[in-house]
């Protein structure tokens, strides 16, 4: 009793500090067997993905019982959350833009859960709101989703989502009264609203799901017509709901004149066919203009039956072609601006082009006319990001945003016919650019690739191997990672953390080539990029693998959970979001088999089935092994990546993970995949993370600041 006694005091003498070893839940094993290709495969979670048992509601309790209970103790938190909300509170507007007799804007006072729409007709200062989506539920978690005006602006149709998920409402209104006009449509889901002058306009569904609508299969999308007035029962079908024809994307686009209607439609989220209907034609039928699903269409703009159209046929780095609506198919497509060595984006407005090149991920834009002769290369205000530059064609000025990961958001107009930019806003934020520098680099990748990346962080930083790195990616699905602001990065770097993002193959920083290397059997080369991203970071001593922590989201939560698996030695955290983690189960899940252009599926040949159990994160948590502190985080209204990716992958990491490191689960409640989620959960969670990552790189109190602010 003495020993026991003199113990206890030496405890209290060491300050207490609770037991490294943290107790997690309990998590049954109730075995389902799968088998592929004659080899069985055991899923001891299954019942996880239930996400309408009480049995899994429980066990979320459970698990974030433990993990804010392991957060609250972080004695920096409240100071990160603090900092947080300093510098998110300013005033935040966006670009201008015109419908009817009234100019439209969205603002944000500073911390208002969801943007509010105002608008004015001639004096900004007389603005008045005409669309509060903080009025929609208490916590904001109602959030705006769409808004889209007829061809007069007397009407106005938003769409709205609840908790996060993808399903959407749809509520028409008087613009001038503000007064609802009709019921609300219901049941929507991945979808435009496209209007036909002031009759009605056309949306995409799916049916909805038997059983729970944010987990089940949904795999046949349709588009329909709704006229004014109407109930939504007697929408007509448009497009879509065979078998034989199945497409799981669909979406419309009606010229600005209304005289045509163009219907996309994909099996997977690369490829289109495209389809024309004259609607001055009452009984006009839909055109094929695009049979296969070989390559990637939009219409851009139209001058009477002249359309034009982005494409990436033979043109692996897209380029604009016009034809005329009477004769619309692929072999009588015309170049206006043709394919070139760099990727293009393109925007229309004010009569003109507007063609964004990206030069190793870097923004460069030029001006055309509509013959596709060059007017001039439009001069940015530094190197980074720029997008904009569209509107109606009788619009005299357009506005363009800039930004970088050292700059905050600015916004310029445009007059295209002067070709003059003039300074429209600049943020009132607590940042102070000149005292960051960003830069370029590139690696070498497992193959001798060449990765572009680039590193953020306060001016003279020390290259000492100690510095808090966090390296973000994403890799796939032809999306770009260009230079843009974040204010939560921004709070790290102040800490004197390292940011670094590198252009992983699967992404489209270099067309459709570089995105097909990371995709199905080349997946690999998109986690090889990252390791070496990491390998490259710790070889230029800008950290060690005791200072670092790798993060993404959905896609990117696939890359950190392969990533973690393949290399747990590289890293000291972890933090992988609403990640696809179950790489044999994924294409089960609501719209998840429209991905299997970038992933394939474990039906589709031994070989594959192979290739996806090899990296599958859920597959390849090994018992025994120490992977790093590890902060998963989802949301229980997920329906795009179902949270089971994520409870699955933390219940095997719990169960076999060996050493000290935490192993935690955060789940979101009303909250989706990410879009629309308050400002307030959004600080909280950023609190969360980044508090979570340097205690577990061992900081008891937060890096030394500069400036006064928070100090360590």
């Amino acid at each position: 009793m003495k020993r026991l006694a003199f113990y206890c005091l030496l405890l209290i003498l060491m300050g207490c500090e609770e037991s490294s070893t943290l107790q997690y839940p309990e998590t049954q094993k109730q075995a389902v067997t799968d088998t592929y290709f004659g080899e069985d495969v055991v899923d001891n979670y299954r019942w996880l993905e239930d996400d309408l048992s009480e049995e899994t509601a429980d066990w979320v309790g459970r698990q974030n019982d433990v993990t804010f209970d392991f957060l609250k103790k972080i004695p920096f938190r409240n100071q990160l959350k603090e900092r947080l909300e300093s510098l998110w509170n300013y005033e935040k507007i966006g670009a201008p833009f015109t419908e009817g007799d009234y100019t439209y804007f969205y603002k944000n006072d500073g911390l208002q859960n969801q943007y509010v729409v105002y608008r004015y007709k001639e004096d900004k200062a007389k603005s008045e709101v005409f669309l509060d989506p903080n009025t929609f539920a208490e916590d904001g978690t109602i959030s705006l989703a769409g808004l889209s005006f007829s061809k007069s602006g007397k009407r106005a149709a938003y769409a709205i989502s609840e908790g996060g998920s993808d399903w959407r409402k749809v509520i028409v209104m008087h613009t001038e009264t503000k007064e609802i006009t009709e019921d609300t449509l219901v049941n929507i889901k991945f979808s435009g609203i496209q209007w036909r002058g002031e009759e009605g306009f056309f949306y995409s569904s799916y049916d909805k799901p038997e059983g729970s609508e944010l987990s089940q299969k949904t795999d046949q999308h349709k588009l329909y017509y709704h006229p004014l007035g109407q109930p939504q029962a007697e929408d007509a079908l448009i497009f879509g709901g065979t078998e034989a024809e199945k497409n799981r994307y669909v979406g419309a686009q009606v010229t600005e004149d209304g005289n045509y209607l163009l219907v996309s439609a994909s099996k997977s989220t690369s490829g289109n066919a495209l389809f024309i209907k004259d609607l001055t034609q009452a009984d006009a039928e839909l055109v094929p203009m695009v049979s296969d699903y070989k390559s990637d269409h939009y219409l851009l703009d139209s001058e009477g039956s002249t359309l034009y159209l982005v494409t990436n046929h033979q043109a692996p780095n897209q380029k604009l072609v016009r034809v005329d609506a009477d004769n619309p198919s692929i072999e009588n497509w015309v170049d206006v601006i043709p394919h070139k060595e760099h990727v293009l984006s393109i925007s229309s407005g004010g009569g003109y082009f507007f063609a964004e090149y990206m030069v190793d991920a870097i923004s460069k834009v030029f001006q055309y006319d509509y013959a596709g002769t060059l007017i001039r290369e439009i001069e940015l205000p530094g190197v980074g990001s720029v997008s904009g530059f569209s509107g109606k064609k009788d619009d005299e000025l357009l506005y363009y945003r800039f930004t970088n990961y050292a700059n905050p958001s600015v916004i310029y107009s445009y007059a295209p016919k002067s070709q003059n930019s003039a300074l429209y806003w600049s943020p009132p934020i607590d940042f102070d650019p000149s005292e960051y520098v960003s830069k370029q680099v590139f690696y070498t990748s497992k193959d001798s690739t060449q990765v572009p990346m680039i590193i953020t962080h306060k001016k003279g930083l020390e290259l000492n191997g100690k510095n808090p790195t966090l390296l973000y990616g994403y890799g796939g699905f032809n999306i770009s990672l260009t230079p843009s602001f974040s204010i939560i990065n921004a709070v790290w770097m102040e800490q004197g953390g390292v940011y670094a993002v590198p252009n992983l193959r699967g992404g489209g920083e270099y067309g459709k080539a570089w995105h097909d290397a990371g995709t199905q059997m080349k997946k690999q080369n998109v986690f090889d990029d990252f390791i070496a991203a990491a390998e490259f970071l710790i070889q230029e001593k800008y950290t060690n693998p005791d200072y670092l922590a790798i993060r993404g989201g959905s896609n990117g939560g696939l890359l950190v959970g392969a990533t973690m698996t393949q290399r747990p030695d590289l890293m000291k955290v972890a933090l992988p979001a609403v990640g696809v983690l179950d790489m044999l189960r994924y294409h089960t899940f609501t719209a998840g088999a429209g991905w299997a252009y970038d992933y394939g599926t474990a039906e589709d040949s031994k070989e594959m089935f192979d290739y996806l159990k090899g990296y599958s994160p859920v597959h390849n948590v090994e018992k025994g092994t120490a992977y790093p502190a590890t902060l998963i985080t989802t949301g229980d209204h997920d329906d795009r990546v179902v949270p089971a990716h994520s409870f699955k992958f933390a219940a095997e990491l719990q169960e076999k993970q060996q050493g000290e490191n935490p192993v935690l689960i955060r789940i979101e409640t009303n909250a989706g995949h990410g879009a629309g989620t308050p400002v307030s959960k959004r600080i909280e969670q950023a609190a969360d993370i980044f508090g979570f990552t340097l205690y577990n790189m061992g900081y008891k109190v937060l890096p030394e600041k500069t400036k006064g602010k928070i100090k360590g």
